[in-house]
């Protein structure tokens, strides 16, 4: 990436950060620029990362190695079909919307080199996770370009299939509210055992926050973790047995299943 250059078409938050994780990476500020339509968006990225920021899309993809399509997926073909007459054939095109297949990108912008992305919000923080598929037309060096864009707010991971991303969507796309919704039950709980509010929320968020970094850095898996600190006939096991009998490995299942369902149904109403 030392030499590449980088248009992001959309400078909302999921862009700022990749900018922000670029330039912590050691891109120069002229190595990328951003469009959006917001005068207060660009003062404000410019400002924050010494970049250059444009009002016009087509005006901004000019001379660069890779375009990021940061914008909603309602107005990706919109956005698509007003860059297709300014591209240039070796041009990288790296969507991160959510619900927007390759075929349909190629449809609206032509036969670009293009590498779809399902990343999650952790990456405003650099602790994102993002699943990436390639088309045929992107080459090893491209592969690499968008491994490292993406690496700079976490880890990258590379699928075989598409579709996959489906299912990228539903354990780590929407996976942060999972663990939201648990560390909002886990402080409900405590409270109701006599713990106030404020103390009940600290000690359920850290002890996510420790048993995920646990997880990340052990040469053990989540089960082998998880039975070692459950002791038998302890307060641990008596927990994951109630969690068990009320059917819990199943809710996951199917609330999963739910989410790579939708995403999947999302995929063919936005890309017609």
């Amino acid at each position: 990436m030392s030499n590449t250059r980088i248009a992001f078409i959309g400078a909302g938050n999921m862009a700022a950060s990749l900018i922000g994780g670029l330039r912590a990476k050691g891109l120069q500020a002229q190595q990328i620029r951003a469009s959006d339509p917001g005068a207060e968006t660009r003062a404000r990225i410019s400002a924050e990362h010494g970049i250059d920021t444009f009002a016009d899309n087509a005006e901004a993809i000019q001379g660069v190695d890779v375009i990021v399509l940061a914008v909603k997926p309602q107005a990706m073909k919109a956005v698509c079909e007003s860059l297709r007459p300014s591209l240039q054939p070796h041009q990288l095109v790296v969507s991160i919307a959510a619900g927007i297949t390759c075929a349909s990108m190629n449809r609206w912008l032509g036969a670009q080199p293009i590498v779809r992305c399902m990343p999650n919000t952790p990456a405003l923080l650099r602790k994102g996770v993002s699943g990436l598929y390639a088309t045929a037309q992107v080459s090893a060096e491209q592969r690499d370009q968008a491994q490292e864009l993406l690496s700079a707010v976490g880890i990258a991971l590379w699928l075989e299939q598409e579709e996959q991303l489906d299912a990228v969507t539903a354990v780590s796309g929407s996976g942060p509210a999972y663990f939201f919704l648990l560390i909002e039950a886990m402080t409900a709980a405590g409270v109701k055992l006599g713990l106030s509010r404020d103390i009940a929320e600290q000690l359920a968020a850290q002890t996510a926050l420790g048993a995920a970094q646990m997880t990340v850095t052990s040469d053990v898996d989540a089960a082998e973790l998880r039975r070692r600190v459950t002791s038998p006939g302890g307060t641990t096991q008596a927990a994951i047995e109630s969690f068990q009998a009320g059917g819990f490995e199943a809710l996951v299942e199917k609330a999963l299943g739910a989410a790579a369902h939708r995403s999947a149904e999302m995929a063919e109403q936005l890309g017609k």
